[in-house]
């Protein structure tokens, strides 16, 4: 299988699915000639003109509210928010709005909109330019949440919220952008709701998502020198999540450690721990345990940032202490 960086994966899917659908658009602050700040959407208007790939003004609320109302009106918007610190601005449209159509609508129309935008640390970004807010969207009614941490779950991942009949809100780990990875040709889609075995294990259930699937994969390689083989669980999907495969490896492992870079207190990982303790606690032999960051804002410094953000290193920890 060919190999392509995130980023092209994600621009291939954008273009295949304009490709397949006339009904999908693109909006967002600089996606035209520029490509949008990471170049996700590089020659995308080139290829499909302006009136399918727009630039909109430096204002979020109005780029969700018009992708809302384009999506009650016919069309499959896909709108871009520059980071998901500026997710803030959108959260009207998104929470209120495409959120509660469904309902409100009793059931008769949807909001078949997706909003891409990227999170995460390690480029040095700042408090303001580096949050993981998955968690919000998460707590909303009628909102899809996807991370991919893989090329090819950030085409599947993609092809999928773009068409499904609801809101999607995929995102994005900025870091992960030039990483390379397996593409298949022609490219599958992945499902929302289904999470991937990353590494089959034994003595312990790792759950991540994002950025931090490759900290696990470096935290089970660094445990099985120790003769610890760690089961690596890729979330994909956090609204909804895949409870019966938690659930599946926990009965094969019988410990489970959570790991993510958002904050860990009142995040994915906690809604996860609460729901296995209840369901699989008979699966249970040691505590659930969390590995996320501190509850401070994202430091500027690179240094601090590195101190900040959690790594293989705690993972493996954590890991050794659900063990003891």
């Amino acid at each position: 299988m060919p190999e392509l960086r995130t980023l092209q994966a994600i621009t291939r899917a954008l273009a295949d699915a304009m490709e397949a659908d006339p009904s999908v658009i693109l909006l967002g602050e600089d996606i035209g000639q520029a490509g949008g700040p990471f170049g996700a959407t590089r020659g995308l208007q080139e290829r499909f003109g302006p009136e399918r790939v727009r630039d909109t003004p430096i204002a979020e609320a109005a780029l969700a509210g018009a992708a809302v109302g384009a999506a009650l009106t016919g069309l499959r918007p896909v709108a871009e928010i520059m980071f998901m610190d500026f997710i803030t601005l959108a959260m009207d449209a998104l929470v209120n709005q495409a959120a509660k159509a469904r309902f409100m609508f009793g059931g008769q129309r949807g909001v078949p909109m997706v909003l891409r935008t990227p999170h995460g640390g390690g480029l040095s970004a700042g408090p303001q330019h580096s949050q993981c807010l998955e968690a919000w969207l998460c707590h909303v009614p009628g909102l899809k949440v996807v991370c991919p941490a893989t090329p090819a779950d950030a085409y599947g991942l993609l092809r999928s919220a773009i068409a499904d009949p609801d809101p999607v809100i995929v995102v994005e780990h900025k870091g992960l952008y030039a990483m390379k990875g397996e593409l298949a040709d022609p490219p599958e889609w992945t499902p929302i709701g289904r999470a991937r075995l990353a590494r089959p294990g034994r003595d312990a259930t790792i759950l991540c998502y994002g950025a931090a699937l490759h900290w696990s994969l470096a935290a089970a390689e660094e445990l099985a020198r120790e003769g610890v083989e760690a089961e690596v669980l890729d979330l994909r999907s956090l609204q909804p999540w895949d409870e019966a495969a938690v659930l599946e490896s926990l009965s094969r492992t019988h410990r489970l450690v959570i790991a993510h870079e958002a904050v860990e207190a009142f995040g994915v990982g906690a809604e996860i721990a609460a729901r296995m303790a209840d369901i699989g606690f008979d699966e249970l032999d040691a505590p659930i345990l969390r590995v996320g960051a501190p509850f401070t804002p994202v430091p500027f410094a690179h240094p601090l940032e590195a101190a900040w953000r959690p790594d293989a290193a705690r993972i493996a920890a954590a890991v050794r202490r659900t063990l003891a």
